[in-house]
């Protein structure tokens, strides 16, 4: 069993930068891969980035652009989401999720991201 906790969520303000972090209760990184989404109000869940657990990233659609930057931390079982120049379209519940052979199996409850103009 793997717990996933996300923090670092808040109000922020168009073109602001936040960091989420997400701990693990477990150094599971060399074993799962794991990954970020996001969900909007009203809108599905949708996939933002991912670390496999070779250290590999890939990224999602064009939202992305560069402004997302997954990364963890080994030693402190913590994986991390760098979003920067805030659009107000980025407000979502941000999750952390890890999963092997690509199925994620393990949520986090998720944290909120506000952004306001």
């Amino acid at each position: 069993q793997v717990q996933l906790e996300e923090s670092g969520g808040g109000l922020v303000q168009v073109g602001g930068s936040l960091r989420l972090s997400c701990a693990a209760s477990r150094n599971i990184f060399s074993d799962y891969n794991m990954g970020w989404f996001r969900q909007a109000p009203g809108k599905q869940r949708e996939w933002v980035a991912s670390i496999f657990s070779s250290g590999a990233l890939r990224y999602g659609d064009d939202f992305v652009k560069g402004r997302f930057t997954i990364s963890r931390d080994n030693a402190k079982n913590t994986v991390y989401l760098q979003i920067t120049s805030l659009k107000p379209e980025d407000t979502a519940v941000y999750f952390c999720a890890a999963g092997l052979y690509g199925d994620f199996t393990y949520w986090g409850q998720g944290t909120q991201v506000t952004v306001s103009s």
